[in-house]
């Protein structure tokens, strides 16, 4: 890439690790909160993505960001960016 030429802003998202066993790689769950459309309630949903960490850097409770990426293999497609909160 040039100097002028930038990458696209990546889809980026912030949760907690439940799981670093894996080598290289992170589990990460992430909490999103809504409106329920008919009943008006806040209803909490959650989802676990796993993430590239090349360095090992996080850890089980730590939270952090992730952002998407191309597939790094079957079930990755994301990678960690940064540990936003240390446990």
């Amino acid at each position: 890439m040039s100097e002028t030429q930038t990458r696209n802003a990546r889809r980026t998202l912030i949760g907690v690790v439940t799981s670093d066993k894996l080598a290289k790689t992170i589990t990460v769950r992430v909490e999103r909160a809504f409106r329920h459309a008919r009943y008006g309630k806040i209803v909490r949903r959650h989802k676990s993505y796993h993430a590239h960490d090349e360095d090992g850097t996080a850890r089980v409770g730590d939270r952090v960001e992730i952002a998407a990426t191309r597939p790094l293999s079957k079930l990755k497609r994301w990678r960690l960016v940064r540990v936003v909160v240390s446990s």
